[in-house]
C-alpha cells in the first residue's frame, strides 16, 4: 500500500503518519524530516537546504524528486510507504513515478494550523512565525492544485483534520479499507 499525506503545516500529518505506520506496518517517510537531516550536513547542499527551508521556501522540484525517488528505491520501502510532505507542486505530482494508492488530505483552517504550531514544543529552526506564514501561503498557492490533480484521478480522500486525533485516525482507516 502506498499512501501520501497532504495538508497545511500543523494539520497533523506526522501524527497520523506515525499512527498509520504502527497500524498498517508500513514505513512512514517525511520529506521535512529528510530535508532537516540533510540541512545538518556541513556540505554545500546541506547549507543550501538549510537556508531554503529556514526562509520558508520549497526545495526545487527536480531536487525534491531526486531525493524522494532515491529514498523510495531503498528495499525498506518496497512493500509500500506513507509519504508526508510530497508532492508539494503539480510538477512533482505529475513526474512522480512511484505510484500511489490513496492521497489523504487532512483539511485544517489556517487559524487552526497557526494555533497548533504556536503550541509545539520542538522549536525547530524553521518554525519562525514568518516562515510558518510563508509555508501556509505556499500551500495555498502551490500545493492546493496538487489536490485537484489527485481528485481527478479518483485517489483523493478528504478528511476533516480538526477532529480529535482518534477520530481522524478512525476516519482514515474506514476510507482506505
Amino acid at each position: 500500500m502506498k499512501f501520501i499525506l497532504i495538508g497545511i503545516q500543523g494539520a497533523g500529518k506526522s501524527t497520523q503518519g506515525n499512527l498509520l505506520r504502527d497500524k498498517l506496518q508500513i514505513p512512514y517517510l517525511s520529506t521535512g524530516h529528510i530535508f532537516r537531516e540533510m540541512s545538518k550536513e556541513k556540505t554545500p547542499e546541506g547549507r543550501y537546504i538549510k537556508e531554503t527551508i529556514n526562509a520558508g521556501y520549497l526545495i526545487p522540484d527536480g531536487k525534491t524528486l531526486e531525493i524522494v525517488t532515491n529514498y523510495l528505491h531503498k528495499p525498506y520501502y518496497k512493500n509500500g510507504y506513507i509519504l508526508d510532505g510530497f508532492p508539494r507542486t503539480s510538477k512533482q505530482a505529475e513526474e512522480f513515478e512511484n505510484g500511489v494508492d490513496k492521497v489523504i488530505y487532512l483539511r485544517v483552517s489556517d487559524k487552526e494550523a497557526l494555533w497548533r504550531l504556536s503550541g509545539r514544543d520542538d522549536n525547530r529552526d524553521d518554525d519562525t512565525l514568518k516562515a510558518i506564514r510563508r509555508r501556509i501561503e505556499i500551500f495555498h498557492e502551490i500545493t492546493e492544485p496538487v489536490l485537484d490533480f489527485y481528485r481527478k484521478k479518483g485517489l483523493l480522500l478528504e478528511i476533516d483534520g480538526e477532529q480529535s486525533i482518534e477520530d481522524i485516525h478512525k476516519e482514515i482507516l474506514s476510507k482506505i479499507k
